[in-house]
């Protein structure tokens, strides 16, 4: 049955790679991923063994009531869950849980639907983007499986994504370049005896913290963000960086045969203090700093293009 413990929307694992060519990482990573229906940001999760998409519900509720506030779409689906089942309505025990990354960087229990239920949550929900939503999950589902054949679509895919937003090519080929190392990355923890969920997100804080001397969550807070994924709104430079000490650590790890949780906080310390040394390093000659409070949110794009 769902539940309300659904936390603030966030992103998941991303379909990307800078080498079209591979496939497995490809596969690996279209399990959990971002989907955009116009400005809204929709996290789902793929079941392959199912071949079943499961979306967040409370995604789904915000679009249909457009609602930006996380907080007022969570306390909609929890009156309309209550409506549910006081009428009776099976549609609430068709809902699974799973965990989905929220913005803090933590994964909690989410409530999701597959496609069939969503669509009959869709009509419970007065909406003018009824119809549009319904015609975009069919799409969704129909580009999953262009994207198992063919996983240079999903690559494209992102790339269109970026192109509209404004990204430079410069930047999307960082972008994509970066995500390509910390797959390889997280692969390695997945192999090694370290859970993905909480155990990944500590893991990358500390390569982060090690390098930048900001956790995740301040990292984020200088630029303004909320939800946001904050590698979508990184420079050019702090893409480089954060490259740099995912790749660091990865090589590390693997000269040590490192692990579990507690024996790859080692070399992730050390892969972040690698960057570290580097980005210092570059200030100094620079007179500049790396870390920067700029993004690419909206309102601020007249004012700030990062390049």
């Amino acid at each position: 049955m769902c539940s309300s413990t659904a936390e603030q929307a966030s992103y998941t694992r991303p379909v990307l790679g800078s080498n079209p060519s591979t496939s497995t990482n490809m596969k690996k990573n279209n399990q959990n991923s971002l989907a955009i229906f116009e400005n809204f940001k929709i996290r789902r999760h793929y079941d392959e063994k199912a071949e079943m998409w499961y979306f967040s519900v409370i995604d789904i509720i915000a679009v249909l009531i457009e609602q930006t506030d996380f907080k007022k779409a969570k306390s909609y689906w929890t009156t309309l869950k209550n409506r549910l089942k006081q009428e009776g309505s099976q549609l609430v025990t068709k809902c699974d849980q799973l965990k989905m990354q929220s913005a803090d960087g933590k994964f909690y229990m989410t409530d999701v639907a597959n496609v069939e239920t969503i669509l009959r949550l869709i009509q419970t929900v007065p909406s003018k983007k009824a119809e549009p939503i319904k015609l975009w999950l069919a799409k969704v589902g129909y580009e999953r499986m262009q994207e198992m054949a063919d996983p240079e679509k999903a690559l494209n895919r992102s790339r269109e994504y970026w192109q509209k937003q404004g990204r430079s090519e410069k930047w999307i080929q960082q972008r994509m370049m970066g995500q390509e190392t910390r797959n390889k990355l997280t692969d390695y923890w997945q192999e090694h005896e370290v859970k993905e969920g909480e155990e990944f997100a500590i893991l990358t804080n500390i390569i982060h913290e090690e390098w930048s001397d900001l956790s995740v969550k301040a990292h984020k807070n200088l630029k303004g963000l909320k939800t946001q994924n904050l590698r979508d709104h990184m420079s050019e430079e702090e893409l480089i960086f954060t490259a740099l000490a995912e790749l660091s650590t990865r090589r590390i790890a693997e000269t040590d045969e490192t692990k579990g949780l507690e024996e790859n906080k080692i070399p992730a310390k050390k892969g972040g203090r690698i960057a570290k040394d580097a980005r210092v390093a570059l200030e100094q000659k620079t007179g500049k700093s790396i870390i920067t409070d700029e993004n690419f949110l909206p309102e601020n794009k007249s004012k700030k293009e990062l390049r």
